[in-house]
C-alpha cells in the first residue's frame, strides 16, 4: 500500500500467488495458473499423506506405547482385572520395556471400566500412578496421593458413568478412558506389591483373590512399532474408547490418514506404503528429539550434555497453554509414566532424571569402548542414587551378561574415591581394579545411561552439583 491507500496489486500477487514450478523437500510441483496440474496433484496429495502420517505417529506415540504394553502382557497371562504383573526380585534386562529401573520391585497391570467401576487398594508406603489410554495422568496413589502412604481406597468411574457413587470411603477419580493403566511400586519390595487389591465395587462386598504373574523372567516386547504396524496399535485405541477421549486435532490427523472409530482401517497399497516410510521418518524425528534435543531447556546443565526427561516440568507437556509437542514426543518415546511427581519433584522427596547419549566431545557411546564418569562427592539423594544403562536402539536396558546393567548407592559395593567422589566405569570389560564400579556395554552397540535421585536435595535443584561428562578412557 502506498502512501495514498492505494495497494501494490503486482505486489500483492507475489506474495499470495504460487510459481508455476515449485521445487520442496518433498518434490517439484507445477502448476497453471495457481492451479496444480494432474501428476502434480497426485504428488501433492501422496505429500499431504505422508506429512499428515508424520504428525500421527509423532502425537499418538503415547497410546501406541500403552498398546504394545498391553499386547506385550496379554501374551504372558496378564490379563483380567485380578491379574497383576510383579518383577520379583526386580525388573531385568530379559524384555523390551521403556527404561525400567532395576532397583526396586514394580506391579503393573491394565484395568478395564467397560463393566462399571473398579476399587484400587494400594499397598502402604508406596508410589503409584494410574493412566489413562492415551498415558495421561490420572491419578497418584500412595505417599504422592491423598492417602499419603497410609493405604486406602481408590475408586475409578468409567467415561459416562452415572450411576450411585459411594457417600464416602473412596477417593474417587473419573477417566476418560475405559482401559487405564497403573503401576505400583513399594517400598517394601515385592511382599509389599503383593498387598494389593483390585476388584470391581459390585465385588467390594467380597473381593476376589489376586493372583500375581512374575514377569521378570519373561521374554516380552512391550515397545510400540516403528511401521505400517505402528498405526495398527493406534488402531486398536481409538477403536475401543468413546469418541471425546481424545482432543479434536490428534482425532483429526489420526481421521485424514483412515483411523476413525466405528471405521475399518484398511489402507491401499498406496497409502501403506507411504504410512510405512511415515512411521520410519517419524521414529527417526522421534530418536533425533531423544538423543539430540534442539531446545536449550532440554539440558539440566548449562555446558553439558545431560538431559530432561521432562522437558519443561510439565506432566502435560503444557507451557503457558501451549503444548510441548516435542517435549511430549521426546518423553513417551523412551520411557513410561506421568505424574506430576515425577515432572516436577521437590527438595527430598520424588525423583529426578538425567540422561545423555554422548560423551565429552559429543560423539555416540560405543559399546566397544571404555568410559569413565565422574560423580562429585556427596550426590544430593536422601534416599539413593542409580545409574541404569539402557540400548538407544530398543530403549530398554541394555542386555549384557549381567542382567542388572546398573548400579546403586544402595548395594554397599561401590568404591569411592579418596576426595569421596564416585568413578564409574563402562566397557565391554572392567579395567583392572575397578569391577566393583563398572558396567558391562556391548561391542558393536550404542548405549545411554539415566541417572536417577531418589529425594533429591538442593544441591540438585540448585545445579551446585552436577555429574560430570562420560570421557572416553585413553
Amino acid at each position: 500500500m502506498d502512501g495514498s491507500g492505494t495497494v501494490d496489486l503486482t505486489a500483492a500477487q507475489s506474495r499470495i500467488g504460487v510459481p508455476d514450478r515449485v521445487e520442496t523437500p518433498l518434490g517439484t510441483f507445477e502448476f497453471f495458473d495457481g492451479v496444480p496440474l494432474p501428476d502434480s496433484t497426485r504428488t501433492l496429495y501422496d505429500g499431504l499423506d505422508f506429512v499428515r502420517g508424520i504428525d500421527a505417529f509423532l502425537n499418538a506415540v503415547p497410546g501406541a506405547s500403552l498398546v504394545a504394553m498391553r499386547r506385550g502382557f496379554r501374551s504372558i497371562g496378564v490379563d483380567g482385572l485380578n491379574v497383576l504383573a510383579i518383577t520379583d526380585p526386580r525388573a531385568n534386562s530379559g524384555s523390551y520395556f521403556l527404561t525400567p529401573n532395576t532397583e526396586t520391585a514394580y506391579g503393573t497391570m491394565f484395568f478395564d471400566l467397560n463393566d462399571g467401576p473398579v476399587v484400587i487398594e494400594p499397598p502402604t508406603n508406596s508410589l503409584c500412578v494410574v493412566d489413562d489410554f492415551w498415558f495421561r495422568y490420572v491419578a497418584d496413589m500412595g505417599i504422592a496421593g491423598p492417602d499419603e502412604g497410609k493405604g486406602g481406597k481408590y475408586l475409578f468411574l468409567p467415561p459416562g458413568y452415572d450411576g450411585d457413587v459411594p457417600d464416602d470411603g473412596y477417593y474417587v477419580y473419573r477417566t476418560p478412558t475405559f482401559t487405564n493403566w497403573v503401576v505400583f511400586r513399594a517400598l517394601g519390595g515385592v511382599d509389599a506389591v503383593k498387598q494389593t487389591r483390585v476388584y470391581r465395587l459390585s465385588e467390594a462386598a467380597n473381593p476376589p483373590e489376586m493372583t500375581f504373574v512374575n514377569i521378570a523372567d519373561e521374554t516380552v516386547n512391550t515397545v510400540h512399532a516403528n511401521d505400517i504396524s505402528f498405526f495398527g496399535e493406534v488402531n486398536e485405541l481409538i477403536q475401543e474408547e468413546p469418541p471425546g477421549s481424545l482432543d479434536p486435532e490428534r482425532a483429526g490427523q489420526l481421521a485424514a490418514i483412515g483411523i476413525e472409530r466405528g471405521r475399518p482401517f484398511a489402507p491401499d497399497e498406496r497409502l501403506t506404503a507411504i504410512l510405512d516410510a511415515a512411521a520410519k521418518t517419524a521414529a527417526g524425528m522421534s530418536r533425533a528429539l531423544v538423543y539430540f534435543p534442539r531446545g536449550a531447556e532440554s539440558f539440566v546443565f548449562d555446558g553439558a550434555s545431560w538431559k530432561e526427561g521432562f522437558v519443561g516440568g510439565s506432566y502435560e507437556f503444557l507451557r503457558e497453554q501451549t503444548r510441548l509437542l516435542d517435549a511430549r514426543t521426546q518423553f513417551h518415546y523412551f520411557a513410561t509414566v506421568v505424574t506430576p511427581a515425577m515432572a516436577h519433584a521437590q527438595v527430598g522427596a520424588g525423583s529426578a532424571y538425567t540422561y545423555t547419549a554422548e560423551d565429552s566431545q559429543g560423539r555416540l557411546l560405543d559399546g566397544a569402548k571404555t568410559y569413565r564418569l565422574v560423580l562429585p562427592p556427596n550426590p544430593p539423594a536422601k534416599n539413593f542414587w542409580s545409574v541404569d544403562v539402557y540400548d538407544t536402539q530398543t530403549r530398554s536396558l541394555l542386555q549384557t551378561d549381567n542382567p542388572y546393567p546398573s548400579l546403586m548407592s544402595l548395594s554397599g559395593t561401590v568404591q569411592e574415591e579418596q576426595d569421596g567422589s564416585i568413578v564409574l566405569w563402562f566397557g565391554p570389560t572392567a579395567p583392572d581394579g575397578k569391577e566393583s564400579n563398572w558396567i558391562q556395554t556391548v561391542a558393536r552397540k550404542s548405549w545411554f545411561p539415566l541417572l536417577r535421585l531418589y529425594g533429591p536435595l538442593q544441591p540438585w535443584f540448585d545445579r551446585s552439583w552436577q555429574p560430570g561428562e562420560i570421557e572416553e578412557a585413553r
